[in-house]
């Protein structure tokens, strides 16, 4: 085995970013916690804060974390606000950014990219990090080849700023693609109750307390029905893909956005 992967964390200190501290830490010897940047902990250790095994201090500068650490890949699961931000700032230091950040539109795709080319160096953007959300979008790509008639329901925890969701967009956006027949839309198809409609299929969102992160493709037909649903009950379940993430980063040249496509 070469040397480890060399991780900072942006956003150590929220929740989805202790579970992948824990988790890279989880993962050593292939590779090694060597940042992690959240301004309301700084000064703490990870192991004051997280309780995990590191003396690693927590920062607020991530371009200084970066250019002190030689980091190779940086989990970005900060805040939208400071999403590209950070983005950017891995890209510039020649560190392959993981995005686990919500919100990012495919305008800030394009940005990314423009960025890659300039500085060399790729990145991987998942709206879902979640390996069985990836599956249930394949096999939802797979039915609605006999079952035209779709729609989906996303469900999310009330704290969650985006809807719909980056994962109902994408899989809207797979089913348009793979869809062989689009049906006619039902005549209440403009009623408010009815949804946004995505690339032609119709996206429902529901955000409230106790949810985690949760989704169902529903199609129908004659005389029967089919659900492939994904349930997430916290936010561990995303912890394997970031890592899977991490391993495919080194040497990244290209943009990639799907967890999909490194599978």
């Amino acid at each position: 085995m070469g040397e480890p992967i060399r991780v900072i964390v942006a956003g150590a200190g929220g929740r989805l970013g202790r579970e992948v501290v824990g988790g890279v830490i989880g993962a050593s010897p292939e590779m090694t916690l060597v940042g992690a940047v959240d301004p309301v902990y700084t000064g703490q250790t990870v192991s004051q804060v997280l309780g995990t095994d590191s003396q690693v201090e927590i920062t607020s500068d991530l371009a200084e974390t970066l250019s002190r650490t030689g980091a190779d890949a940086v989990v970005v699961v900060t805040v939208p606000a400071v999403g590209m931000e950070s983005i950017g700032a891995s890209m510039v230091a020649g560190a392959v950014p993981v995005v686990g950040t919500t919100g990012i539109t495919e305008q800030n795709i394009e940005e990314i990219r423009q960025m890659a080319a300039e500085h060399g160096v790729g990145a991987i953007i998942a709206p879902n990090f979640s390996i069985g959300a990836v599956l249930m979008m394949k096999m939802a790509t797979e039915a609605v080849k006999y079952f035209p008639n779709v729609e989906i329901i996303e469900l999310h925890h009330d704290k969650k700023l985006d809807a719909p969701s980056g994962t109902a967009i994408l899989t809207a956006r797979l089913l348009a693609q793979a869809r062989e027949e689009r049906p006619a839309e039902a005549p209440d198809a403009s009623a408010p109750s009815r949804g946004g409609s995505f690339d032609g299929i119709r996206v429902h969102s529901v955000r409230l307390p106790g949810f985690e992160a949760h989704q169902e493709v529903l199609f129908g037909g004659p005389g029967q029905t089919l659900t492939i649903r994904h349930d997430a009950f916290n936010r561990r379940s995303y912890v394997p893909g970031v890592l899977l993430a991490i391993r495919k980063s080194l040497g990244l040249k290209e943009v990639i956005w799907g967890l999909e496509n490194i599978l």
